[in-house]
């Protein structure tokens, strides 16, 4: 099903995509399982594109990411909202986590409780993050954990996405992990599943396997392409 990408007007000062499926035929071949190697090669193309941001470009992109995201409900109303921690060249998410603390809306963070499984938690962000995981990532205490379904939204790092809403991680499996059970609920999507990424991360196609979650949006400097009606 190739997504038909229209432009719609919003009232703030960015643009939200709306995907509007056309073939459902096109988009089964799309997503087909790639192959292992296939994906590496795409990761490690889309880190060299990433990296080769300036720090002015980033920091640029991710105040504007953060405004676009002002704009929206997400983050209105004391929600409670999952986030990451930013390194290397990856959005920076200091100005969002700013955000959340003037909007009154708690943050959670990801903590990594089992590597051989891949398996991690969200835990309150308190402000000091006390140690760094084997990934190189900074965690909070593992103290107060939230179920991830009382989370209203998450805001994931994402390397690479298409329009279809298909999300390229690092390739871990962490996130996919965590939301699976979204695989079994088509009329409840909470918490939404918002991708951050830089708009020079935006690929034609991301081959979808069968344990990839889908996006409902994704928030890049440029805008809010948006997937689902859940997102709006």
């Amino acid at each position: 099903m190739i997504p038909l990408v229209a432009p719609v007007e919003s009232n703030g000062s960015y643009r939200h995509l709306r995907v509007t499926p056309l073939n459902s035929l096109a988009l089964s071949a799309a997503r087909a399982a790639p192959g292992p190697e296939a994906r590496r090669d795409l990761r490690r193309r889309l880190r060299k594109r990433r990296a080769e941001l300036t720090p002015a470009q980033r920091a640029a992109a991710a105040r504007a990411i953060t405004t676009h995201i002002a704009a929206t409900r997400w983050l209105r109303g004391g929600r409670s909202i999952g986030l990451y921690v930013s390194i290397g060249a990856e959005v920076p998410t200091d100005a969002l986590r700013a955000l959340a603390a003037r909007r009154h809306c708690p943050v959670y963070l990801p903590s990594i409780v089992d590597y051989r499984y891949h398996r991690m938690v969200f835990a309150r962000d308190e402000g000091a993050l006390p140690s760094i995981n084997r990934l190189g990532i900074p965690e909070p205490a593992a103290l107060r954990i939230i179920p991830v379904r009382a989370l209203s939204v998450v805001l994931l790092p994402t390397l690479g996405f298409d329009r279809h809403g298909t999300r390229l991680g690092t390739g871990g499996g962490y996130y996919d992990r965590m939301f699976a059970y979204r695989h079994h609920r088509h009329s409840w999507h909470r918490p939404l599943l918002v991708g951050i990424a830089f708009q020079c991360q935006l690929v034609p196609v991301v081959e979808r396997s069968s344990h990839d979650v889908p996006l409902d949006a994704v928030v890049t400097e440029d805008g809010i392409s948006i997937f689902s009606a859940a997102a709006w």
